[in-house]
């Protein structure tokens, strides 16, 4: 199982629509958090071992509307 963190810029006003529909339509997305900052959200996705990052976010993440900007954090390791 890999953790990715994806940031998110969304449109003005769209932001809670996002977080929403990124929930509940992308069964990759555990958790969306609204933050504070450059960004609006901070998504948290669970992606299988051999999944395609770079698809994933390009083809479940970017095409949701609303979307304007992405950046990906790749874990390594979680410490509990």
């Amino acid at each position: 199982m890999q953790t990715i963190f994806i940031w998110v810029k969304c449109e003005l006003g769209e932001t809670y629509r996002v977080a929403a529909e990124a929930v509940e339509s992308v069964e990759q997305v555990s958790e969306v958090h609204s933050v504070s900052g450059e960004w609006d959200l901070l998504m948290k996705c669970f992606l299988s071992d051999g999944e395609d990052i770079g698809h994933f976010v390009g083809e479940s993440i970017q095409s949701l509307p609303g979307i304007k900007d992405t950046f990906t954090t790749i874990t390594f390791k979680a410490f509990a």
